[in-house]
């Protein structure tokens, strides 16, 4: 197959306006820096780590430690490959450059499915905060107000989502600061009115593992669902004025900030609280640490934090699936009519990716047992797919770049091809832990039927493709 059919102008070149891309450039470093580290600080960690904590007690700072390294080791190989060759479809492109078209168009559709799902997860959680502090107000019209708002923000210039997520990550990250803050001083004993509470949380009550290494296993579940979310910043820097500077600064600044955010509040909230605290999943463990710590109304200001996440994520879920889908159209992997762009914005994909999100809102009122259901299990676990093929084409494309382009190796892997094969492994037992566990084995099925379908839809346009 020729060059042309496997390599687009996309990955050939930054995509900037007129340079192999009319998309625009109005992402600065801040921006990137921001879209990175806020990416992954939302509901998944100040709601869904509770259920994580109750199953695997104080060892969910090791079930944290670990997936924290398979995902540093997934976006540095990421980070490897956007910066030798930036493209607003990201993985999709190294997929398609590195194994063929039809890993391009698996992986780039199956995120773009992840991401808009998540866009109406996420409005449904928002509109629920706000029907509880506006009772007898409808789901709906708050579904509709959100989507609206940011459909909006999207349809922009791109500097109006980077400004949207700026200060939505720096809210965030304000908060989980201030948290980590308040509960460091608690653990020392510094904090007025509290007494450090020594090691007694974390050996008592069961022991480190209370539940052994099942508990541990469903904890690590857990913590790597919640990590999703980082590789919309290497899809975001092919945006930028540098995009080579930008992924590479982001990437390296980014994991490990990340990783202290994820596994340092793990370790106050279980030094602070008994891992048992039925507060832990009823109220959340950042609102239940606050109650414990004595600060007022707690929970309120929980939901605002947590409303203010999800509102995140919707304006970057909404951004990086149109992105991805524009990608896609641009590399003939989908419908002509999405590849038109104006503004630099990629207004049909935005409108695009909005909609199936609200569709899929609708789904979850209409049908929230059959359809919506099937949804929510086939991107189960769509993110460690996309992992996976991230690992084969880094392996795949290091080799190459290394042959004929080593100077833009600016970000390179450790361990090259070591620690390579150590996070493809580590995927690869994820999903079997998952296909062998009760509760998640459905999700294995269904994703596995996803990547099944979109890998043969694939495969068959790959075939007709003209040489």
């Amino acid at each position: 197959m020729s060059q042309r059919t496997i390599t687009p102008p996309e990955s050939q070149a930054p995509p900037q306006s007129g340079a192999g891309s009319p998309l625009g450039n109005g992402l600065k470093q801040r921006h990137l820096s921001m879209i990175g580290l806020g990416g992954v600080i939302g509901a998944g960690l100040f709601v869904g780590s509770g259920a994580g904590i109750a199953a695997a007690g104080p060892s969910i700072v090791i079930a944290y430690a670990v997936s924290g390294l398979l995902v540093m080791f997934v976006m540095r190989m990421l980070g490897e490959m956007s910066a030798a060759n930036p493209a607003s479809g990201s993985f999709s492109v190294h997929a398609e450059r590195a194994i063929g078209p039809w890993a391009g168009f698996t992986a780039g559709w199956m995120f773009w499915t992840l991401l808009c799902v998540g866009v109406a997860i996420e409005a449904i959680g928002a509109a629920h905060i706000m029907t509880g502090w506006f009772p007898g107000t409808p789901a709906w019209m708050w579904v509709l107000l959100f989507m609206l708002v940011f459909t909006g923000s999207n349809l922009a210039a791109v500097s109006h989502f980077g400004e949207f997520e700026f200060w939505f990550a720096a809210l965030k990250i304000g908060a989980i600061t201030l948290f980590l803050g308040l509960g460091i001083l608690a653990v020392l004993g510094l904090l007025p009115g509290t007494a450090s509470p020594g090691s007694a949380n974390l050996l008592h009550d069961g022991g480190f593992l209370p539940n052994g290494t099942e508990g541990l296993l469903v904890g690590l579940l857990a913590s790597v669902v919640a990590y999703g979310g980082l590789e919309t910043v290497t899809i975001a820097a092919a945006e930028s004025d540098d995009p080579v500077k930008g992924v590479a600064t982001a990437v390296k600044t980014t994991m490990w900030r990340i990783a202290v955010v994820y596994i340092g509040s793990m370790l106050v909230i279980v030094t602070l609280l008994p891992w048992n605290d039925p507060a832990v999943t009823e109220a959340g463990p950042y609102a239940a640490t606050l109650d414990h710590l004595g600060i007022p109304h707690a929970g309120q200001v929980m939901n605002v934090v947590i409303l203010i996440a999800l509102l995140s994520a919707m304006n970057a879920n909404i951004y990086g699936a149109s992105r991805m889908a524009y990608s896609l159209v641009s590399r003939g992997q989908g419908p002509k009519a999405l590849a038109k762009v104006g503004g630099g914005v990629p207004r049909r994909a935005v409108l695009l990716s909005s909609g199936f999100g609200f569709v899929t809102v609708l789904l979850s009122f209409w049908y929230p047992d059959t359809l919506f259901a099937w949804l929510l299990n086939m991107v189960g676990g769509v993110i460690l797919v996309v992992w996976g093929f991230i690992a084969v084409s880094q392996f795949l494309l290091r080799r190459r770049l290394e042959r004929e382009s080593p100077r833009k190796l600016v970000v390179k892997m450790w361990g090259f091809p070591y620690l390579t094969w150590v996070a493809l492994a580590a995927v690869a037992g994820v999903l079997l832990l998952m296909a062998l566990d009760q509760d998640t084995r459905v999700q294995v099925v269904f994703t596995g039927g996803l990547t099944a379908v979109l890998a043969t839809a694939g495969y068959v346009m790959q075939r007709r493709r003209p040489e």
